[in-house]
This record gives C-alpha cells, sequence and structure tokens, in this order.
C-alpha cells in the first residue's frame, strides 16, 4: 500500500513507513472501516477504503464515506480504480447505507469525471473543512 501511495500524487501526504504501520494496524482492528485494493504484477495498484457509521436518522441507516481513492499512475485507465470504488459501493449497498459520500480536493476535471462515471453526483451537498489550528494539542 505504501509503495501505491509513493508512486501517486498523494506521496506528499503519506506518513513515513514506521509511523505508517503503526496506523495501519489500527485501521485493520477499526470496526467499520474496510479497504479495497486492486492487485496487478504481484502488487497493489489501486485502493479506496469505504467508512461506515451507524445513523439515528434515515430510519436508522448507516451512511457512508469513500476516503483515500489512489490509482498508481501507470495503471489508470485500465479499470483498477473503478473496480475498488464499485466494490466499495456495493458494499455500502449491501450494509443498507443510505447514502455513500466522497469528498475530493483534487482539481482535475478528469478525476471528477471519473467520479460521476462511479454514480457520484456533484453538487447535492455541501461541504465543510474545519483545518487543524497551528499549535494545536
Amino acid at each position: 500500500m505504501l509503495a501505491l501511495f509513493d508512486a501517486s500524487d498523494v506521496s506528499s501526504y503519506a506518513e513515513p513507513h514506521g509511523r505508517a504501520e503503526h496506523i495501519w494496524d489500527r485501521i485493520l482492528a477499526r470496526d467499520g472501516l474496510t479497504v479495497f485494493v486492486s492487485d496487478a504484477d504481484n502488487r497493489i495498484v489501486a485502493t479506496c477504503m469505504l467508512v461506515t457509521i451507524p445513523n439515528l436518522l434515515r430510519g436508522g441507516r448507516q451512511h457512508a464515506f469513500i476516503e483515500n481513492v489512489v490509482t498508481h499512475p501507470d495503471y489508470q485507465r485500465q479499470g483498477y480504480g473503478r473496480a475498488v470504488v464499485g466494490a466499495a459501493l456495493d458494499e455500502a449497498w449491501r450494509q443498507d447505507c443510505h447514502h455513500v459520500l466522497l469528498q475530493s480536493g483534487r482539481t482535475d476535471p478528469r478525476v471528477h469525471r471519473f467520479y460521476e462515471s462511479c454514480g457520484f453526483t456533484p453538487g447535492l451537498r455541501t461541504s465543510y473543512a474545519a483545518l487543524r489550528p497551528t499549535g494545536a494539542s
């Protein structure tokens, strides 16, 4: 997984390998978080994470988020990214989630077209982000 992150444009956000291994253990132990991968040539070439959260609204149906969608640059436009996103959506629907949200900070229109082609509709909700203040403990 770290090799995939290192090869992609998210590499500047990836944690150092030692710290990443500790975080990975926490990810694997967390209920409601599922990691999807697609492999080719004996390596992981695409991934995403599905986070499902219990909900007191919408008839008690969970809601879900897809995060960390990454495809190795050498394997883009070959269906690997679509496969992991599709598997995540299938799992969300299997778990009877009300909806699945995906946010993107990317400005490349090709990325947005990709998400739309996977079934996401832009503009249905307004998204806000609070950034951690400098020096916050």
